[in-house]
């Protein structure tokens, strides 16, 4: 009897121990997926008829970095497009650069900034792309930083987005 009383005390402490195991996997499961990489995705409208749009993914890279990645559609071959992060939004864009990123090239750029995801989502921030070196002047695509927000859908005269039909 007394063997089986011990076999019976150490199976529930085995069975006991394997379920607090458990819990705490289980709670730093919770804690990876809480602590992991957040991201946004910004949609880039075209703008002033450049038939230029897509997307920038804005990734956590720790508290005060963020990766930003453009992915653009439509845009000329071979070309470097200046691309920055301003104050402003799409239809009100303040023209001096608040940060600049890696030319958008074939449709393509990413950059890590050093800014943090949270304080890019606040918000009165643009992701902005220029259709040349040469012609920094002309916007082609933007997008509105603002919680994942995006250019205007129906466009405005003042931020030349173009209007849907």
């Amino acid at each position: 009897m007394t063997t089986i009383k011990w076999t019976s005390a150490i199976a529930i402490a085995l069975a006991v121990t394997g379920v607090a195991f458990a819990q705490d996997a289980k709670k730093e499961g919770k804690k990876a997926k809480k602590d992991g990489a957040q991201s946004m995705t910004v949609k880039m409208g075209a703008q002033n008829k450049s038939g230029e749009t897509g997307t920038a993914k804005l990734t956590a890279q720790g508290a005060d970095k963020t990766r930003v990645e453009i992915s653009l559609k439509g845009g000329p071959k071979g070309v470097d497009q200046p691309a920055h992060i301003h104050e402003g939004s799409c239809a009100k864009l303040d023209p001096k650069p608040k940060q600049g990123l890696e030319n958008v090239v074939d449709g393509k750029s990413t950059t890590v900034v050093p800014m943090g995801l949270a304080d890019l989502r606040k918000g009165g921030l643009a992701i902005n792309v220029h259709k040349s070196k040469e012609d920094i002047k002309t916007y082609v695509s933007c997008g509105d930083i603002k919680g994942g927000g995006s250019a205007k859908k129906g466009g405005d005269k003042k931020s030349g987005m173009e209007k849907k039909s």
